[in-house]
């Protein structure tokens, strides 16, 4: 056996599969019209009207999942993702293909379905588990990990009417995840509760990673939680699976495809006839998912028809952590140039860590009676701004400054 053969050989994930969904399809029809007796709907059939139209939500969908993968589902609203868990969880029959699942699958798609606010905490556990398709005896075995994840021991007895908004999220999350499956199915459940009770879902979390009889198949628009936790992950867009494979890779084209729609709406937004006024936007001229060595290119498209000298002011927010970040001053970029034009800048974003990033500008000209301070003339915010990412697995992901760029030397101790 040759030496690449070997090491094919070893790579070869032995773990089997818990989940196949193959050549999956699903289509719904929506009503256009409606026949309102047996000779409109003979007439509406001669003329070849349907009264519905197709609405093809998954276009054959296929992939795998092993025993003890953290896997992720990610996508825009609209994308399919719960089409998809409803097919896989029997709750929706595809038009095309099929779900293969091995083992004892617990769908959580959304909290609190099926609790009853007239029935106490301990019948909701119940109800809920019997829904499941768990029998009294196992929810018997599964109640108190339940209660004491849920930190609710002293409320058990009370009607679900008279808990708060939290202890109820705090119930119906520790139903869905104490549930003894082999296959936990979550679909935008992981931001509950308070933040201690966030960081105690965190630790359950990490556990059950370890568990290799355990899978999770997670659907969340936090790519945050998909590099956290996943180790796969699947990216849909209108019915497709567009990218799959790496957690990284997946999150990072899912940031990609968010500045992408971002940047067809705004191409789609009808610009106001403004005449003779001034206007600037900030428009992205690279990659706006950047990587630690990369510097962001964007540019700066103006109106401005006076004959005198102007400058553009800049400034870099902090989108995910808050705070301005970066802001050049009022006179840096001076020009003299009126018409419609555009002029492009370079960021290097090395210093940065990971984040989500927004520049605004404005055009500002000399104002005789403040030298100091340039006259605003124009701005550009809100939609005319521009965004960009930085993603890379080098960076860190809580502070703003790299730790390469930065970093507190130690002197020693003082007496």
């Amino acid at each position: 056996m040759t030496e690449v053969a070997m090491t094919e050989e070893k790579n070869v994930d032995e773990r089997p599969v818990v989940l196949k969904v193959d050549h999956v399809a699903k289509m719904f029809r929506l009503p256009t019209e409606q026949a309102t007796g047996l000779k409109m709907a003979f007439l509406n059939w001669t003329k070849g009207i349907k009264g519905y139209t197709e609405q093809h939500v998954l276009r054959d969908i296929n992939f795998e999942v092993r025993q003890g993968d953290f896997f992720g589902i990610v996508g825009r609203n609209g994308s399919g993702k719960s089409t998809l868990l409803k097919i896989i969880s029997q709750i929706y029959t595809p038009e095309q293909g099929s779900v293969t699942v091995k083992g004892k699958l617990v769908p959580f798609i959304e909290l609190g379905v099926g609790f009853n606010p007239e029935l106490t905490g301990r019948e909701n556990v119940y109800l809920n588990g019997a829904l499941l398709g768990f029998t009294r005896a196992e929810i018997d075995a599964m109640y108190d990990d339940i209660v004491e994840f849920a930190e609710l021991e002293e409320f058990m007895d009370q009607k679900l009417k008279n808990y708060s908004s939290g202890m109820q999220v705090r119930l119906a999350f520790s139903v869905a995840i104490k549930a003894q499956g082999d296959i936990l199915v979550l679909d935008e459940v992981l931001a509950v509760g308070d933040e201690a009770f966030q960081r105690k879902c965190d630790n359950f979390f990490a556990e059950i990673k370890k568990d290799p009889t355990k899978t999770v198949i997670l659907v969340t628009h936090s790519m945050d939680s998909v590099k956290k936790y996943c180790n796969k992950a699947i990216l849909i867009k209108d019915g497709e699976i567009i990218a799959s494979g790496d957690k990284n890779d997946v999150a990072d084209r899912y940031t990609l495809e968010n500045f992408k729609q971002k940047k067809s709406e705004e191409h789609n937004h009808v610009e106001e006839d403004n005449g003779n006024k001034p206007w600037l936007k900030v428009i992205p001229a690279s990659n706006p998912v950047c990587k630690k060595d990369d510097s962001f290119d964007f540019d700066i498209e103006y109106y401005f028809d006076q004959d005198t000298d102007f400058y553009f002011t800049m400034t870099l927010l902090d989108a995910k952590r808050g705070g301005l970040t970066f802001d050049p001053g009022p006179k840096l970029y001076k020009f003299h140039n009126p018409g419609h034009h555009k002029v492009r800048f370079s960021l290097p974003v090395n210093i940065f860590n990971n984040g989500d990033f927004q520049i605004v500008a404005s055009l500002r000209i000399d104002d005789p009676e403040n030298p100091q301070t340039p006259k605003a003339i124009a701005f550009a915010n809100g939609e005319d701004s521009c965004r960009f990412a930085i993603r890379d697995s080098r960076n860190g992901d809580y502070a703003l400054l790299n730790n390469d760029i930065l970093a507190i030397e130690c002197k020693g101790t003082i007496e």
